[in-house]
């Protein structure tokens, strides 16, 4: 009955939609039209009721349709060639961003937050679980702890089997598995990359469900009890997946001022994508932090080898048979961010690469087996690895007009202000209503920025050629002793920014003599707000190349935790810790006896017994000692990451504050300020050290010279 009255309901407002769409207006009607709209969207934006947010999705799609509508009826009309294929390709852009958002609406207006579903009291009904941890060139340092935190994860012994899927075939990660206590796998090639381990590893194991974990992600101990129950409860569901929480910075939250205050940039697909794709059975593989259900897996033989994205693809084919596939919106693991802006372009590189293969050769809108639902789902993710033509369109529309005095819009500036400001302002307030917690306002532009030069060409020719390429691994683990600019990355945005300035400076002279050059001063204010707004954020993706100084390899978190401090001399006294990492600590200050007597050792008190951990003194103060670990024998070592990683609770966090599109601009403007004032500020301090450095030469060269 309730679809039957929803289709009525939608028969009858679809003319009066139509009619909002196409009805003309000239700019003084359409600014009030716009303006009338907007005032009803902020009035209901008081209520934080969700179906108020489906309303005001409405109007924002019909406000944003209305104004496409309006370019493609009154604004394509062209006097030279030229002009006609900058115009249409800015169109076309325009086009591509508005299905984009249709589509995202779409993705995200229905979360489903699922719980976890516990397991049932009698063991025995619990199923076998294999854990991967596959690794092909990452260091021991890396894979250790990931291997050790599963061997923490909280399941019955007889029902678990840990392996470490090893195609770099290293003798050292041999012994150290032979040592851990977990089986070791390799194989003679490296076929398919991670999914050709993966798949091989199938054939060695016989778990009734398969857990993988890259070879950086650490679980937390509940991480199989908060999975595996929903298997028991759905014998359909094939795939869970988890969230990918990372305890390293990525290159914008460290090497931009105001990163460290903002969502992490994956925080958007690990929550309200990942959430809204579970309300339409379309979770996505992500590749790790996943339980996976063996027969689900061996019905469409094994893990996709087709695509570079091999995580996605496996889903869509086992969702193309009727599996199900769930999201689990809470951090069960944790991993190491890129840690390098080249590393990020690489890696986000080989994932528009994946996604436009999977376009070409299983696109998900034909075929048999999906729901429309899931189709669009696909879709959108597919269509959005393919944003960098159309960013770049963006931004470099304004040099058409500004340096070449082209026009690409043939409308009055007047007119293009009163249809899109509305356009523009609804799906900016929308999207901050929605999501804002895990994306703040104008973020996505940096990102999107940083890769959009990067990315033109591999999805072009993907496009063409979808067989071409191959699996990239991401480095990571890595440490960064002294900062510096990399120039490689963002050269064409250097490029562009320089030309955007250029731009924006020569209309300027233009609006102020335009008697002289006989232009209209509306339509060169247009076209230098567009290219200021467009400069604001390449500079901004300029800035994230600023790599600074990244020295702590392992995270510290604050937990206090009873411990006693053996001297030298065979005293020993007690404290407690103020914080804990895997590398060292830091204790409250008991007395001041580290000062004469030197510490050797420390013995962590836990509820599962103590530890003691070889140390030496970093440095210390009137409050706090800060220790570095010795090197730590592997059982005392599994003790350690139990408490520091593997705690159930380890990644929760309380979430983000609520977007504010105002401070959030004001926050990139800073961090492009930033840019500028540190590295003045580095160079006059580089300037000063040489100086002094000479001096210091001077110096002693005249002393041997006495």
């Amino acid at each position: 009955m309730k679809k039957v009255l929803f289709y009525l309901l939608l028969l009858v407002l679809a003319p009066i939609a139509v009619l909002i769409i196409i009805t003309p207006m000239d700019s003084q009607k359409q600014y009030i039209f716009g303006f009338i709209s907007l005032a009803i969207l902020f009035l209901l934006g008081f209520s934080k009721k969700h179906s108020v947010s489906i309303i005001m999705m409405l109007v924002s799609v019909l406000m944003s349709t209305r104004y496409i509508y309006f370019r493609a009826t009154q604004t394509l009309h062209f006097n030279s060639e030229i002009e006609a294929i900058l115009g249409i390709g800015l169109f076309l852009a325009e086009l591509y961003i508005w299905v984009v958002l249709l589509l995202s609406y779409l993705q995200t207006a229905f979360p489903l937050k699922r719980g976890i579903v516990p397991l049932p009291d009698d063991t025995s009904t619990w199923p076998t679980v294999d854990v991967y941890v596959p690794s092909y060139n990452e260091s021991l340092e890396v894979v250790r702890d990931t291997v050790l935190a599963a061997q923490c994860i909280d399941y019955p012994r007889d029902k678990i089997k840990i392996y470490l899927l090893d195609d770099g075939k290293r003798r050292e990660f041999a012994v150290f598995a032979a040592d851990a206590g977990v089986g070791y796998i390799t194989r003679n090639d490296n076929s398919h990359a991670k999914a050709g381990n993966l798949n091989h590893a199938m054939k060695l194991t016989k778990g009734e469900l398969i857990c993988v974990f890259d070879c950086d992600h650490v679980a937390t101990r509940i991480f199989l009890q908060a999975t595996v129950g929903a298997f028991l409860q759905d014998p359909k569901l094939a795939l869970l997946q988890t969230p990918h929480y990372f305890y390293s910075p990525d290159p914008f939250e460290r090497n931009l001022s105001g990163g460290k205050n903002i969502p992490n940039e994956g925080a958007l697909f690990y929550g309200p994508i990942q959430q809204g794709n579970d309300n339409w059975n379309a979770t996505f593989f992500c590749g790790s932090c996943a339980v996976i259900r063996r027969s689900a897996l061996e019905e469409i033989g094994g893990f996709a080898v087709e695509t570079v994205t091999e995580d996605a693809h496996t889903a869509l084919k086992m969702q193309r048979l009727g599996w199900k596939s769930a999201f689990l919106d809470i951090p069960l693991a944790a991993g190491l961010a890129t840690e390098r802006l080249v590393l990020h372009v690489i890696q986000r590189t080989r994932w528009a690469r994946g996604m436009t293969q999977i376009f070409r050769l299983d696109n998900p809108l034909f075929g048999r087996g999906l729901k429309w639902q899931q189709r669009l789902c696909y879709l959108n993710a597919m269509l959005y690895f393919q944003f960098a033509l159309p960013r770049v369109a963006f931004v470099t529309a304004p040099l058409a007009y500004l340096l070449f005095n082209l026009n690409i819009i043939h409308s009055s500036a007047s007119l293009i202000f009163a249809y899109a400001l509305p356009h523009l302002i609804l799906s900016i307030y929308l999207n901050s209503r929605m999501n804002g917690r895990y994306r703040y306002s104008f973020w996505g532009e940096i990102y999107d920025m940083v890769m959009a030069f990067h990315l033109v060409l591999p999805t072009a020719v993907t496009m063409l050629f979808p067989k071409r390429g191959k699996f990239n691994v991401t480095d990571k683990g890595a440490l960064l002793n002294v900062g510096y600019f990399d120039f490689s990355v963002v050269r064409p945005h250097m490029i562009v920014a320089v030309l955007l300035a250029v731009a924006v400076i020569a209309g300027i002279v233009r609006a102020c003599a335009h008697d002289y050059f006989g232009v209209d001063p509306n339509v060169i204010a247009l076209n230098v707000g567009w290219g200021l707004y467009s400069l604001v954020f390449l500079l901004a993706a300029i800035a994230v190349a600023r790599e600074t100084r990244q020295t702590r390899k392992t995270i510290r978190i604050d937990v206090d935790i009873p411990v006693v401090i053996h001297y030298a001399s065979g005293i020993s006294s007690r404290s407690n810790t103020l914080d804990l990492s895997m590398g060292g600590c830091r204790i409250a200050v008991p007395d001041d006896r580290h000062l004469t007597d030197e510490i050797e050792e420390i013995e962590l008190q836990l509820k599962s017994g103590s530890i003691s951990i070889p140390v030496q003194v970093i440095a210390n103060d009137e409050q706090a000692i800060r220790l570095q670990f010795e090197e730590i024998p592997l059982d005392r070592r599994r003790e350690l990451v139990r408490v520091v990683l593997a705690r159930a609770d380890a990644w929760i966090h309380p979430p983000k504050p609520q977007d504010n599109p105002f401070r959030s601009l004001l926050i990139i403007i800073r961090c492009v300020f930033d840019l500028f004032w540190l590295t003045w500020k580095s160079r006059r301090e580089n300037r000063r050290l040489r100086q002094e450095e000479a001096k210091r030469m001077e110096s002693a060269s005249e002393d041997n010279v006495t």
